[in-house]
């Protein structure tokens, strides 16, 4: 039997006091929340808050557990959570040509990968939490 090979990451919905949405403009994928691959030893939650501290500058707090989007054919759990900004300030970096906070609307224009709109949509929906999305 062959040892399963699987990819978790996790990303951040981040909302700062005047409900705008922070965005990492990723130069394979355009705009999006930031997140990626946890990292052995640590836990998806802390990967949440390492991840945006990498890609955006800005320290969060994780607030809520929002779900979890599995694509099955590729081996990927991307858990989500809600977070606030506690510090920091937006700063590029080697992954993110550019990072803001930007009116929810707007943000949401400005996300190219339609699944990658719909996970914001879905965290930002508290009626649906916990979600399980399988695709």
């Amino acid at each position: 039997m062959t040892t399963p090979k699987h990819i978790v990451s996790a990303a951040a919905i981040v909302l700062n006091e005047n409900n705008e949405l922070l965005l990492v403009k990723s130069p394979l994928r355009g705009w999006e929340m930031p997140g990626g691959q946890v990292e052995e030893g640590e836990s998806i939650k802390q990967a949440a808050i390492r991840e945006t501290k990498e890609e955006s500058g800005i320290d969060i707090e994780v607030t809520k557990f929002c779900g979890i989007f599995q694509n099955v054919n590729r081996s990927i759990c991307n858990t989500l959570f809600l977070g606030k900004p506690i510090g920091g300030k937006p700063t590029n970096s080697f992954e993110s040509l550019e990072v803001g906070f930007f009116p929810i609307k707007e943000a949401l224009e400005m996300i190219t990968l339609p699944n990658f709109r719909q996970r914001i949509e879905y965290c930002l929906n508290e009626d649906l939490h916990p979600f399980f999305i399988e695709f």
